[in-house]
């Protein structure tokens, strides 16, 4: 299963004005690779996300860093995931340009999602860019 794609969900968002970008992420199955949207498995990743943005909250206001694109769901080849994600993480994080690293994030995904909910509906992936 080494050369499986693994699937991240990832936030940019600040906390009382200081850059955070919290993620989790899974290895995939090869049939879950091959699905449409990333399922179960996604929502899950976006509920475990989301509830440890939730308890970071006491750090200050909580605000989306980069618009719609604040809260994505990426499938990156797991190289791409332990070598360079870290890198664009930390550069991000001192100050990088928030669309570069969207745009060096999009070249390095295998397929992206935006992560998007609406009243009564459950959680939906947009694919993205």
């Amino acid at each position: 299963m080494a050369d499986a794609p693994y699937l991240v969900a990832l936030a940019l968002v600040e906390f009382g004005g200081k850059r955070a970008l919290p993620l989790t992420g899974k290895s995939q199955s090869a049939a879950a690779a091959e699905a449409i949207d990333p399922g179960d498995d996604g929502r899950t990743l976006a509920l475990e996300l989301l509830l440890r943005l939730w308890q970071r909250s006491e750090e200050g206001p909580l605000q989306r860093a980069a618009g719609e694109p604040s809260l994505l769901l990426v499938e990156l080849p797991m190289e791409v995931m332990s070598e360079q994600l870290p890198l664009l993480k930390a550069n991000w994080i001192s100050g990088g340009e928030t669309a570069a690293f969207l745009s060096s994030l999009e070249g390095l995904a295998i397929r992206a999602w935006r992560i998007t909910i609406a009243k009564y509906e459950p959680v939906s992936f947009i694919a993205w860019p």
